[in-house]
């Protein structure tokens, strides 16, 4: 876990299967600069409920109801990859965007993780957005 001084420009951890976990603030960071995409697997409803980053490239990994792989997934992070930007995957919690960032990866893309997610890890009462994620270190967001 990262802590909310963790500086933008910190090295990526390594991972295995992808190019590594970055914290909100250093994706945030690239995507201002122009050196990433920033890509939010995440559902449809995920994003409506609980909000969204201001262009993100919303495309699940999985589909709400079910949780089904979506089909389009390979088409669209190819085709978001194209210029060979970095992406940088953003989830709930840094779980379904690790496997989002080893497909990526699959197909020839430079993917990295969000540590955190969008929402952090649950708390003691089990609520999240209290210990860590996008939303908690003061990142961009939006909620419809």
């Amino acid at each position: 876990m990262t802590s909310p001084t963790t500086p933008a420009n910190a090295h990526p951890a390594t991972a295995h299967g992808y190019a590594g976990d970055v914290s909100p603030e250093q994706a945030w960071a690239w995507v201002q600069s122009g050196e990433a995409e920033l890509v939010d697997v995440r559902t449809d409803a995920e994003r409506a409920w609980v909000g969204f980053v201001p262009g993100a490239h919303a495309l699940a990994w999985k589909q709400w109801p079910g949780m089904a792989m979506n089909p389009a997934f390979d088409e669209g992070v190819q085709a978001l990859g194209a210029g060979g930007k970095k992406l940088v995957m953003l989830c709930r919690s840094g779980v379904r965007s690790i496997a989002a960032a080893q497909r990526a990866t699959e197909l020839g893309l430079q993917a990295y993780n969000i540590l955190e997610g969008f929402e952090g890890d649950p708390d003691d009462q089990a609520h999240r957005g209290q210990k860590g994620g996008w939303r908690f270190r003061g990142l961009p967001w939006q909620q419809n």
